[in-house]
């Protein structure tokens, strides 16, 4: 799916109960059961701690500052990892906190974070079958571009 970003974007609207932290190598570990925790119903997968960090940690186009953590009182609930090529990799929230407003926030804040460097669009994949995330994202202004079948 892309979002043009050429067109207006939403302003980012934080549940007050939200707070934005940057990515360190102190929170990768919690960033990284966040992820295996959302990703438990079979909507992606993630692999292990040391392969995934490995990774995160290497790969030219990983920049801690395009991965957006969402914090509240109880700890992580969602995750945002992006890209230098204006792709979203992972989005996940906490069971526990969704419908609450975080992924939209985590969302629309990557969204700016690419207009601000000077992307034109910014692209990602889900599973036909994530229905949850299908919404958000054509809710949040995103178009298909490309669908095909996975085995």
């Amino acid at each position: 799916m892309r979002r043009d970003l050429r067109q207006t974007l939403a302003p980012t609207a934080w549940p007050a109960a939200l707070r934005l932290l940057e990515f360190s190598p102190e929170l990768a570990p919690q960033v990284h059961a966040l992820l295996v925790l959302g990703y438990q119903q079979g909507a992606g997968s993630v692999p292990d701690y040391e392969h995934w960090h490995k990774a995160f940690a290497t790969d030219p186009e990983f920049d801690p500052s395009l991965c957006f953590i969402a914090a509240d009182e109880h700890g992580l609930v969602g995750v945002v990892q992006c890209w230098t090529s204006a792709f979203i990799k992972d989005l996940v929230v906490d069971p526990r906190a969704r419908r609450q407003g975080f992924a939209r926030a985590l969302l629309n804040h990557a969204f700016e974070a690419f207009r601000v460097r000077g992307e034109a669009c910014v692209d990602l994949k889900v599973m036909d079958s994530n229905h949850d995330a299908r919404r958000l994202y054509e809710t949040s202004g995103m178009r298909y571009v490309q669908r095909f079948t996975v085995d």
